[in-house]
């Protein structure tokens, strides 16, 4: 039976939650205070670049099963039987999430409310949240307000692919009622339900992201002991990934984790273990490597260029991963400022990432631009494009001694030093003595 959903917050897990639900059946309205992102939605284009949701977004609205709207005129008419909160909770300076939006949103939605609903959380929050958003605003309400703690587990990319093909959903509640009903919300898609207490599905959400990054940072500093020893990580990863018990996945050595969450919320667990008197050394250590790993293209081409004034470095690559503009916490972020300081000359191309202003780096519309001149170009985001660049091509437009650093990779060795170019790479057998000496 469709429901009455109400999305608040129109950023990645808001948009996504909305268009599927939508997609689904239920009767949705996404709710944002930015009129120019809810004209922008309307008029049926995505305010974030994923794949396939832009067709999802004009079928639920041609349908009439998706809405976009401001709460200029109050909260009390938009309030759902299921309101999900989708706001951001970005890192406060001291690691901790800010949760400023989700009490206002959560502290409204309350004062405005005259009849019963389920508030969802979407938002991820530290564990503990919940009881307190229930004690400082639900229960004070005049009219009874269910909570549900239900984390997303969508990769950018893929979102759309991880929602409707879940590996399981979470719901974190302490009253039946409430579970009932979240059931009924997504009874079309096929998971193993987790039902469980709110403190526990909160600290799921922390847990897998944190495990990933665990995993991401491991084969890092395996990758770094290959140089060291003159071992392939491809061959390392493998080897260790067809153990059942390890998996394949987050596996590929690089420079690192980046994008919304996983440097979040890492960060977060950990400054929550702290004010909890303990110390979370192990994910301490996995932050560590990862702030550390995304220097790795600085320290080896300025090895290879200990003079870099006047010199051309392209920067391939400014989102986070592939198939997505999001340039949140980008290793790119880190790697232009430093090689800008030493008197680099950088040129940025992304194809899809958002235009942001760098200093000291200007922004090409073409790779070809960026590489023109290059004495050094490296790989931050593995897109399809940079995998099949012509590489006898790009040694002919650059400039001697042509390195390319592949900073996730992606590239064909071979391929790259047959065309006469200098190759490098995180652990790749060979390159250590060969070409980072």
């Amino acid at each position: 039976m469709p429901l009455s959903v109400t999305v608040v917050g129109t950023g990645y897990v808001g948009l996504v939650t909305g268009v599927c639900l939508a997609h689904s059946g239920h009767q949705v309205t996404c709710v944002d205070i930015d009129q120019a992102k809810v004209d922008m939605l309307i008029s049926g284009k995505s305010t974030i670049y994923e794949p396939g949701i832009e067709d999802l977004l004009i079928a639920g609205r041609d349908k009439g099963t998706l809405a976009f709207k401001t709460p200029e005129s109050g909260w009390r008419d938009l309030i759902g039987d299921v309101t999900v909160v989708a706001v951001g909770t970005p890192m406060a300076p001291n690691g901790a999430a800010d949760l400023s939006q989700v009490r206002t949103v959560v502290e409204a939605l309350a004062a405005a409310a005259d009849r019963p609903f389920t508030l969802v959380m979407k938002s991820t929050v530290p564990m503990g949240t919940g009881a307190s958003l229930r004690e400082r605003y639900l229960d004070q309400a005049d009219v009874r307000i269910g909570y549900i703690s239900n984390p997303e587990f969508l990769r950018e990319g893929k979102a759309l692919e991880d929602w409707f093909k879940t590996d399981r959903i979470v719901l974190g509640a302490s009253d039946e009622a409430d579970l009932v009903l979240m059931r009924e919300l997504y009874d079309d898609i096929e998971a193993p339900l987790v039902e469980t207490d709110v403190a526990s599905a909160e600290t799921i959400k922390y847990a897998s992201n944190a495990f990933l990054s665990t995993k991401i940072s491991f084969i890092n500093e395996i990758a770094n002991l290959c140089d060291c020893i003159g071992a392939d990580i491809d061959s390392v990863s493998r080897g260790i990934g067809l153990d059942k018990r390890i998996g394949s996945q987050f596996l590929n050595a690089g420079i690192g984790y980046g994008g919304s969450c996983f440097p979040k919320d890492t960060r977060a667990l950990d400054f929550i273990a702290t004010l909890n008197g303990y110390q979370f050394t192990l994910l301490k250590s996995v932050i560590e490597v990862n702030n550390r790993q995304r220097l790795l293209p600085v320290v080896h081409v300025m090895r290879a260029l200990p003079d870099l004034h006047e010199r051309s470095v392209a920067i391939l690559g400014l989102a986070f991963k592939p198939d997505t503009d999001d340039v949140r916490e980008s290793p790119a972020l880190d790697i232009v400022p430093l090689l800008a300081e030493q008197g680099a000359a950088i040129r940025i191309y992304d194809p899809i990432a958002a235009d942001i202003a760098i200093p000291g780096a200007a922004r090409v519309t073409d790779v070809w631009r960026a590489l023109e001149g290059a004495s050094a170009a490296v790989v931050v985001t593995d897109w399809v494009e940079f995998t099949e660049l012509d590489w006898a091509r790009v040694r002919s437009v650059m400039t001697g001694p042509g390195i390319i650093f592949d900073g996730r990779n992606c590239l064909d060795p071979e391929a790259v030093r047959s065309a006469g170019l200098t190759y490098m790479a995180v652990g790749r057998e060979g390159q250590h003595r060969d070409d980072l000496a």
